[in-house]
């Protein structure tokens, strides 16, 4: 067979024609001898092939499931079809025949129970192949393009910083640790220091990477091993650029992945999100009362969220406020990273918001402490030495000069899982890794 290949999402184009496609056995079945059906699969759809030529029903007995086949055949309208049409008259090459019977049925909805992760992700190399499956990865693409690119048009730069350091980003001892040649190094926990370094340079940079964290959670939000997007803007006049730009970023990545994988989206169970122009901010002070009077649960005092806070805050904000999506500000200054800067007029209060959507937090948003003086003694004050190797050349770009700055780091692997409505943020993620999982 030599024609070009045809992409079954292309067949629709060739009513009537006689064409060549390659792709997998997605399914069978055998009615009589003079009659079968076979589904093809390829990266862009499922094509119905009927066949009524014994011999050529005989090609397939036997085979399972994953068989690669090219071809041949007459494009007829099918309005019963999902794409319209379907193919006949098949001229069928067997390339890799599979007679294994696969560990899972790939033509049926795949489980997502949590007592089936297990085998979910043992066999995501085959899971993958139900359309329906696939469809969290490619609304999870196209979300990070969506990103890319409305960061891009917004006059950021990406850049990519090393994930193997001398020190941790963060300190705390929730990092891996390596041997680096007979040096002590780590797996980075984030790009913080190298994303603000670089604000010196190019006033806006965002990096997609990954970022690795030595937590003993066993939790639905946690991994070891996650995507981040990390932003970072010079010169702001105020946290409110900052708050700005991120309500902008998730309102254009929401419409556009619903705007191109509705059809994705809407097999999943997916629905789109309810987001208001300005997302309400609401104190932490003022969520501790509101939940305390709402539940009886006591929450006053405490200086985070608590997670059921957090899906409270997140349904009473979509009820009453229009929006899925809510700020929470006034964290103490108490509880603050050393490079966080405390609010003008309240010390005891961080310039800081966290960004709570569908009930679980994205994102810590602040400013930063860009004077040299007061960063130098918050790293001193968080018990670190601002001229370790972990620390020394961070600490040099603040002393030649940073504008006031800030950004965030987001939780992409964590945001597909709360826009699809999935359970578990390792549902989201192709090879999750957590305390448990280091394979495949």
């Amino acid at each position: 067979m030599t024609q070009p290949r045809i992409l079954i999402r292309e067949l629709n184009q060739h009513i009537g024609q006689t064409v060549f496609i390659k792709g997998f056995l997605h399914k069978k079945r055998e009615v009589s001898s003079k009659l079968a059906f076979a589904v093809v699969r390829d990266r862009s759809g499922l094509i119905q092939v009927v066949i009524e030529d014994n011999q050529v029903i005989s090609q397939l007995k036997g085979l399972q499931n994953g068989t690669i086949l090219y071809i041949q055949g007459l494009v007829k309208e099918d309005k019963r079809s999902a794409i319209g049409v379907e193919m006949g008259e098949p001229v069928i090459e067997v390339i890799v025949p599979i007679a294994e019977v696969p560990p899972i049925e790939i033509d049926k909805d795949i489980n997502h129970n949590p007592e089936s992760f297990d085998i979910l992700f043992d066999n995501r190399s085959l899971n993958v192949r139900n359309p329906k499956e696939a469809g969290i990865f490619r609304v999870k693409a196209k979300l990070i393009q969506s990103i890319r690119d409305f960061l891009i048009g917004e006059d950021f730069l990406e850049i990519d910083s090393p994930k193997i350091l001398a020190g941790a980003t963060e300190g705390g001892a929730e990092v891996f640790s390596v041997d680096y040649f007979g040096q002590k190094a780590v797996l980075a926990q984030s790009p913080q220091f190298y994303k603000q370094m670089m604000v010196g340079g190019f006033e806006r940079v965002f990096e997609i990477g990954h970022a690795y964290r030595a937590e003993l959670s066993y939790t639905t939000r946690h991994l070891t091993e996650t995507i981040m997007l990390d932003i970072e803007m010079g010169f702001v006049d105020g946290l409110t650029d900052v708050l700005t730009v991120t309500e902008n970023l998730i309102k254009s990545v929401c419409d556009n992945v619903w705007s191109s994988n509705a059809s994705e989206l809407t097999a999943l169970g997916a629905v789109k999100p309810v987001l208001s122009d300005k997302f309400p901010v609401i104190t932490l002070s003022q969520l501790h009362k509101m939940f305390s009077e709402a539940t009886g649960k006591n929450t006053i005092g405490d200086d985070d969220c608590t997670p059921e806070e957090e899906r409270w805050i997140c349904d009473y904000a979509a009820a009453n406020l229009g929006s899925e999506a809510v700020f929470i500000s006034e964290f103490p200054s108490s509880d603050m990273k050393f490079y966080q800067k405390k609010l003008e007029g309240n010390q005891l209060v961080t310039d800081r918001v966290d960004l709570l959507f569908r009930g679980i937090e994205l994102a810590t948003i602040p400013l930063r402490e860009n004077n040299y003086d007061k960063l130098v003694a918050q790293i001193r004050g968080a018990g670190l030495d601002p001229e370790s190797d972990g620390f020394k050349y961070y600490v040099t770009a603040f002393k030649h000069g940073l504008p006031p700055h800030g950004g965030f780091g987001l939780g992409v692997d964590r945001f597909v899982k709360q826009l699809i409505g999935l359970s578990s943020v390792k549902e989201a993620v192709l090879f999750p890794r957590d305390v448990k999982r280091l394979m495949p």
